[in-house]
């Protein structure tokens, strides 16, 4: 995590040293700023206007914490603020450490869960302010957060959060579920909004939250010398012939001998996969049944790449060697569950 911490008293840096000894572990980034005549070690110096000061910070961390007036954290945020899915988690804490209160971001960047973390380390009080966490209802997006899915609308989720305080909001999910469904959720396919989580581009409601976990392996294959555009159609082709949502793509793999092909490396960085490549022993290694090709067995040393170099770290074949403008793809799943 990055961690920015800011100050304005000389007892306010108190404070922020205890929040700094809270938040920040070995492996976590912290940077801690304080009006020039504070800014003793760690602190740096606070050099310019709040807001403009901000800006760089406000695009680094993943979470700011300004200790003193709700007002000026606000002030110092506010031409920055953009988009909620990427927007960072900003708290406040008054100087005395007495309270916590989540400003920003409270479910998907976390800020909600953080103030309890840092109330808890400071013996202060939290101030949660957001409708479904007072009700002690279901956060759907903070839950989304913390499973690593991706919320695909916004608006669904501001619906579902509104329809929770009303009701039971249905709930179908296409995976293995681990404890009772949240307060304020029922299991279902049907109804006016819902929730569904799902690989597939699913729209059981007539308002659907689709929140999609990464957990599908790309495993590719092509001809020499086959540009970006025409990998970028195929796989677009066969993901949708498949009802795939491309957002549930986690990697991409293939066979060793592509290491060095332009198309498929410039493809996968665009798209920011990782791309994984095995070499003919790894891949012939590969336990279960694939589609045989003597040609690829010629040409390899392995009889299937593509299936092959996708179930390495999934579970099962969803989609078997399709092809599609001389690019070959298929797709594996990993185990995924949805845990309550």
């Amino acid at each position: 995590m990055k961690y920015a911490i800011f100050a304005y008293s000389r007892r306010g840096v108190e404070t922020a040293r205890q929040v700094r000894t809270a938040l920040c572990g070995e492996e976590d980034q912290c940077r801690c700023y304080a009006p020039e005549k504070f800014a003793e070690d760690p602190f740096l110096p606070l050099t310019q206007p709040c807001a403009q000061f901000t800006g760089p910070v406000f695009a680094w961390a993943n979470a700011l914490v300004f200790v003193g007036a709700a007002g000026i954290a606000v002030r110092s945020i506010a031409p920055h603020v953009r988009d909620k899915r990427t927007d960072p988690a900003v708290l406040c804490v008054d100087e005395l450490g007495k309270f916590v209160v989540p400003l920003l971001s409270g479910h998907i960047g976390g800020a909600n869960a953080l103030a309890e973390r840092l109330a808890d380390a400071l013996h202060a009080a939290p101030v949660i302010t957001t409708a479904t966490d007072v009700n002690k209802k279901f956060s759907v997006d903070a839950w989304a957060a913390q499973m690593g899915l991706t919320v695909t609308d916004l608006q669904a989720a501001k619906s579902v959060s509104a329809a929770i305080l009303e009701g039971p909001v249905p709930l179908d999910c296409d995976f293995p579920v681990s404890g009772e469904l949240p307060s304020g959720t029922v299991a279902g396919d049907t109804g006016r909004v819902g929730i569904c989580i799902s690989w597939k581009r699913k729209k059981p409601f007539a308002e659907t939250l689709l929140l999609v976990p990464p957990t599908l392996h790309l495993g590719l294959g092509c001809r020499r010398g086959t540009p970006e555009e025409q990998i970028h159609e195929a796989v677009e082709s066969v993901l949708a012939e498949y009802g795939v949502h491309p957002l549930a793509v986690k990697c991409a793999a293939s066979i060793d001998l592509k290491r060095d092909e332009e198309g498929l490396l410039e493809y996968c960085r665009r798209q920011n996969w990782p791309l994984s490549f095995y070499t003919p022993g790894e891949l012939r290694a590969v336990e279960g049944k694939f589609t045989h090709s003597e040609r690829v067995l010629r040409v390899t040393g392995v009889d299937n790449v593509c299936e092959r170099a996708a179930m390495i770290g999934a579970e099962r074949l969803l989609v078997r060697k399709s092809v599609c403008k001389g690019v070959t793809v298929a797709v594996a799943a990993e185990h995924w569950e949805a845990r309550f």
